[in-house]
């Protein structure tokens, strides 16, 4: 909870830039700020204050995923960043086919209707931490 304290307090601030990590270059601080205020969100001790996990937490991953993806190629041109394995050129993807969870759609974001019922078929009422 030191954490949750630390970067609410930056957040509320407005000095969430300074506490971000100074040896990257060019952080998207309106991304890290989202990133952190959802963060925050799902830190929430009781599950009915933290964030619907299918209609707020993971749109919201795929949106930042996706604004990465894009942004990638800024990062690899300079040399100063390489890719992932998930990233990786063809000539390095192995062979064997990947299985996708029957709950995600084709770039791997599930909505809440699609969610494993474990983690869809909770109510507010309940105290279960997803950890």
């Amino acid at each position: 909870m030191g954490l949750t304290h630390h970067v609410g307090r930056a957040v509320e601030n407005g000095t969430l830039a300074e506490i971000l990590d100074p040896t990257v270059p060019d952080w998207p601080v309106e991304e890290a700020m989202a990133l952190a205020k959802l963060a925050i969100q799902c830190a929430e001790l009781r599950r009915k204050d933290r964030p619907d996990l299918g209609k707020i937490v993971l749109p919201e991953l795929c949106r930042l995923r996706d604004f990465g993806e894009e942004n990638m190629s800024h990062f690899l041109v300079g040399g100063s960043a390489a890719a992932s394995p998930a990233h990786s050129s063809a000539s390095e993807v192995k062979s064997e086919p990947q299985v996708q969870p029957e709950y995600s759609d084709p770039k791997g974001c599930a909505s809440s209707t699609s969610l494993p019922e474990n983690l869809s078929g909770m109510n507010d009422d309940q105290e279960t931490s997803i950890l």
